[in-house]
Protein backbone atom coordinates (compact mmCIF):
# COMPACT_ATOMS: atom_id res chain seq x y z
CA UNK A 1 0.00 0.00 0.00
CA UNK A 2 1.10 3.39 -1.19
CA UNK A 3 1.97 6.25 1.38
CA UNK A 4 -1.27 7.88 -0.13
CA UNK A 5 -3.96 4.97 0.50
CA UNK A 6 -1.90 4.53 3.73
CA UNK A 7 -2.94 8.42 4.17
CA UNK A 8 -6.26 7.95 3.25
CA UNK A 9 -7.20 4.62 5.35
CA UNK A 10 -5.36 6.86 8.59
CA UNK A 11 -7.73 9.70 8.58
CA UNK A 12 -11.22 9.81 10.46
CA UNK A 13 -13.03 9.57 7.02
CA UNK A 14 -11.33 6.06 6.25
CA UNK A 15 -14.71 4.40 6.60
CA UNK A 16 -16.48 6.32 4.03
CA UNK A 17 -13.38 6.42 1.92
CA UNK A 18 -13.25 2.57 2.02
CA UNK A 19 -17.51 2.29 1.84
CA UNK A 20 -16.30 4.18 -1.94
CA UNK A 21 -13.36 2.00 -3.07
CA UNK A 22 -15.33 -0.77 -2.14
CA UNK A 23 -18.79 -0.47 -3.45
CA UNK A 24 -17.94 2.62 -6.05
CA UNK A 25 -17.69 0.51 -9.32
CA UNK A 26 -20.37 -0.70 -9.29
CA UNK A 27 -22.20 2.87 -8.19
CA UNK A 28 -19.74 3.84 -11.43
CA UNK A 29 -21.85 1.86 -13.65
CA UNK A 30 -25.04 2.40 -12.18
CA UNK A 31 -24.53 6.24 -12.28
CA UNK A 32 -22.75 6.48 -15.82
CA UNK A 33 -26.09 4.28 -17.00
CA UNK A 34 -28.14 7.01 -15.88
CA UNK A 35 -25.53 9.93 -16.68
CA UNK A 36 -26.08 8.82 -20.47
CA UNK A 37 -30.16 8.32 -20.23
CA UNK A 38 -32.47 11.04 -20.87
CA UNK A 39 -32.77 11.14 -17.00
CA UNK A 40 -30.95 14.22 -15.38
CA UNK A 41 -28.74 13.28 -12.35
CA UNK A 42 -28.85 16.08 -9.61
CA UNK A 43 -25.10 16.65 -9.69
CA UNK A 44 -24.31 16.99 -13.74
CA UNK A 45 -21.11 15.07 -14.61
CA UNK A 46 -20.70 13.03 -11.53
CA UNK A 47 -19.29 9.87 -13.60
CA UNK A 48 -16.30 11.85 -14.63
CA UNK A 49 -16.27 13.58 -10.69
CA UNK A 50 -16.14 9.63 -10.11
CA UNK A 51 -13.49 8.51 -12.95
CA UNK A 52 -11.25 11.58 -11.38
CA UNK A 53 -11.57 10.31 -7.58
CA UNK A 54 -10.91 6.56 -8.24
CA UNK A 55 -7.93 7.23 -10.75
CA UNK A 56 -6.60 9.42 -8.05
CA UNK A 57 -6.35 6.13 -5.97
CA UNK A 58 -4.59 4.17 -8.72
CA UNK A 59 -7.12 2.19 -9.30
CA UNK A 60 -7.05 0.19 -12.41
CA UNK A 61 -7.81 2.99 -15.21
CA UNK A 62 -8.30 0.55 -18.06
CA UNK A 63 -11.30 -1.26 -15.81
CA UNK A 64 -12.33 2.27 -14.91
CA UNK A 65 -12.67 3.35 -18.44
CA UNK A 66 -14.40 0.26 -19.27
CA UNK A 67 -17.00 0.08 -16.47
CA UNK A 68 -17.56 3.69 -16.96
CA UNK A 69 -17.80 3.39 -21.18
CA UNK A 70 -19.91 -0.15 -20.90
CA UNK A 71 -22.52 2.15 -18.10
CA UNK A 72 -22.93 4.76 -20.72
CA UNK A 73 -23.06 2.33 -23.78
CA UNK A 74 -25.77 1.03 -21.74
CA UNK A 75 -27.86 4.11 -21.53
CA UNK A 76 -27.77 5.54 -24.52
CA UNK A 77 -28.90 2.65 -26.32
CA UNK A 78 -31.75 2.20 -23.44
CA UNK A 79 -32.66 6.01 -24.72
CA UNK A 80 -32.16 5.33 -28.47
CA UNK A 81 -35.16 2.68 -27.96
CA UNK A 82 -36.70 5.45 -26.11
CA UNK A 83 -36.34 7.88 -28.73
CA UNK A 84 -37.13 5.16 -31.36
CA UNK A 85 -40.70 3.88 -29.68
CA UNK A 86 -41.96 7.50 -28.70
CA UNK A 87 -41.10 9.42 -31.30
CA UNK A 88 -40.79 13.22 -31.95
CA UNK A 89 -43.87 14.01 -30.01
CA UNK A 90 -42.03 12.28 -26.96
CA UNK A 91 -38.87 14.62 -27.54
CA UNK A 92 -41.10 17.84 -28.08
CA UNK A 93 -42.70 17.56 -25.00
CA UNK A 94 -39.66 17.43 -22.92
CA UNK A 95 -37.31 20.15 -24.81
CA UNK A 96 -37.94 23.87 -25.80
CA UNK A 97 -38.97 24.42 -28.73
CA UNK A 98 -35.81 26.63 -29.69
CA UNK A 99 -33.70 23.33 -28.97
CA UNK A 100 -35.74 21.50 -30.80
CA UNK A 101 -35.36 22.74 -33.54
CA UNK A 102 -31.50 23.06 -33.42
CA UNK A 103 -31.98 19.46 -32.36
CA UNK A 104 -33.82 18.20 -35.84
CA UNK A 105 -31.47 20.53 -37.59
CA UNK A 106 -28.25 19.30 -36.27
CA UNK A 107 -29.58 15.18 -36.65
CA UNK A 108 -31.11 16.00 -40.11
CA UNK A 109 -27.57 17.54 -41.78
CA UNK A 110 -24.51 16.10 -39.28
CA UNK A 111 -26.07 12.81 -37.74
CA UNK A 112 -22.91 11.45 -36.50
CA UNK A 113 -21.48 15.19 -34.91
CA UNK A 114 -25.01 15.49 -33.14
CA UNK A 115 -24.76 12.23 -31.35
CA UNK A 116 -20.57 12.51 -31.21
CA UNK A 117 -20.23 16.09 -29.06
CA UNK A 118 -22.91 16.45 -26.68
CA UNK A 119 -21.39 12.54 -25.87
CA UNK A 120 -18.03 13.47 -25.09
CA UNK A 121 -18.55 17.58 -24.28
CA UNK A 122 -19.17 17.82 -20.52
CA UNK A 123 -21.83 20.08 -19.02
CA UNK A 124 -23.97 22.12 -19.51
CA UNK A 125 -23.91 20.74 -23.06
CA UNK A 126 -27.18 18.40 -22.87
CA UNK A 127 -27.17 14.88 -24.37
CA UNK A 128 -30.86 13.71 -24.05
CA UNK A 129 -32.44 15.47 -26.54
CA UNK A 130 -29.55 14.55 -28.93
CA UNK A 131 -29.77 10.69 -28.41
CA UNK A 132 -33.33 10.51 -28.44
CA UNK A 133 -33.70 12.42 -31.59
CA UNK A 134 -31.51 9.64 -33.13
CA UNK A 135 -33.52 7.00 -32.34
CA UNK A 136 -36.67 9.21 -32.75
CA UNK A 137 -35.20 10.02 -36.31
CA UNK A 138 -34.08 6.12 -36.95
CA UNK A 139 -30.21 6.70 -36.85
CA UNK A 140 -29.20 3.08 -37.85
CA UNK A 141 -28.22 1.44 -34.53
CA UNK A 142 -24.96 0.61 -35.27
CA UNK A 143 -23.97 3.76 -36.55
CA UNK A 144 -25.46 5.71 -33.70
CA UNK A 145 -23.72 3.15 -30.84
CA UNK A 146 -20.89 3.19 -32.34
CA UNK A 147 -20.52 7.20 -32.85
CA UNK A 148 -21.60 7.57 -28.74
CA UNK A 149 -19.64 4.42 -27.61
CA UNK A 150 -16.54 6.11 -29.04
CA UNK A 151 -17.28 9.77 -27.34
CA UNK A 152 -17.74 8.27 -24.00
CA UNK A 153 -15.06 6.25 -24.29
CA UNK A 154 -12.75 9.52 -25.13
CA UNK A 155 -14.56 11.14 -22.81
CA UNK A 156 -14.07 9.10 -19.88
CA UNK A 157 -10.49 8.36 -20.99
CA UNK A 158 -9.70 12.12 -20.51
CA UNK A 159 -11.00 12.17 -17.15
CA UNK A 160 -8.92 9.02 -15.60
CA UNK A 161 -5.94 10.89 -17.10
CA UNK A 162 -7.03 14.04 -15.17
CA UNK A 163 -7.51 12.04 -11.98
CA UNK A 164 -3.65 10.09 -12.36
CA UNK A 165 -2.24 13.63 -13.35
CA UNK A 166 -4.07 15.94 -10.93
CA UNK A 167 -6.08 13.49 -8.74
CA UNK A 168 -4.07 14.50 -5.44
CA UNK A 169 -5.31 18.19 -5.68
CA UNK A 170 -8.67 16.62 -5.81
CA UNK A 171 -7.82 14.33 -2.97
CA UNK A 172 -6.86 16.76 -0.66
CA UNK A 173 -10.21 18.88 -0.96
CA UNK A 174 -12.21 16.12 -0.32
CA UNK A 175 -10.43 15.34 2.71
CA UNK A 176 -10.80 18.99 3.62
CA UNK A 177 -14.30 19.06 3.37
CA UNK A 178 -14.64 15.54 5.14
CA UNK A 179 -12.42 16.32 7.99
CA UNK A 180 -14.33 19.85 8.56
CA UNK A 181 -18.23 18.52 8.25
CA UNK A 182 -17.65 15.25 9.26
CA UNK A 183 -18.84 11.86 8.45
CA UNK A 184 -22.49 12.64 8.91
CA UNK A 185 -22.33 15.01 5.98
CA UNK A 186 -20.58 12.41 3.69
CA UNK A 187 -22.94 9.89 4.78
CA UNK A 188 -26.16 12.33 3.75
CA UNK A 189 -24.27 13.12 0.31
CA UNK A 190 -23.88 9.75 -0.34
CA UNK A 191 -27.37 8.98 0.84
CA UNK A 192 -28.99 12.17 -1.69
CA UNK A 193 -27.19 10.02 -5.01
CA UNK A 194 -28.58 7.02 -4.08
CA UNK A 195 -32.03 7.91 -4.15
CA UNK A 196 -31.24 10.08 -7.14
CA UNK A 197 -30.42 7.37 -8.37
CA UNK A 198 -33.26 4.61 -7.33
CA UNK A 199 -35.96 7.36 -8.84
CA UNK A 200 -34.03 7.90 -12.22
CA UNK A 201 -33.66 4.29 -12.98
CA UNK A 202 -37.25 4.18 -11.78
CA UNK A 203 -37.95 6.89 -14.10
CA UNK A 204 -35.91 5.15 -17.01
CA UNK A 205 -38.36 2.20 -16.61
CA UNK A 206 -41.93 3.98 -16.28
CA UNK A 207 -41.24 6.26 -19.03
CA UNK A 208 -39.69 3.07 -21.40
CA UNK A 209 -42.84 1.21 -19.73
CA UNK A 210 -44.98 3.62 -21.31
CA UNK A 211 -43.83 4.87 -24.41
CA UNK A 212 -43.10 0.90 -25.48
CA UNK A 213 -46.83 0.30 -24.39
CA UNK A 214 -48.10 3.08 -26.30
CA UNK A 215 -46.20 2.47 -29.71
CA UNK A 216 -47.29 -1.47 -29.32
CA UNK A 217 -50.92 -0.03 -28.78
CA UNK A 218 -51.57 3.16 -31.31
CA UNK A 219 -55.19 2.76 -31.46
CA UNK A 220 -55.72 2.99 -27.13
CA UNK A 221 -53.19 5.22 -27.48
CA UNK A 222 -55.04 7.68 -29.79
CA UNK A 223 -58.29 7.32 -27.82
CA UNK A 224 -57.14 8.14 -24.65
CA UNK A 225 -55.57 11.15 -26.22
Amino acid sequence: MDALASFILAGPHHHMMELFLRYGLIGLFLVSTVDSSFVPLPIPGLTDIMLVLYAAQHENAILLIAIATLGSALGGWFSWRVGQSGGMAFIEKRTPPRVFKSVCGWMESHAILAVALPAILPPPMPLSPFVLAAGALKMPLRKFMIAFTASRLIRHTVAVLIGIRYGKHFLHLWFKFSDQYGEPVLIVIWVLIAISLGYAFYQLWKTGHAVVGSSRNPAKSAATT
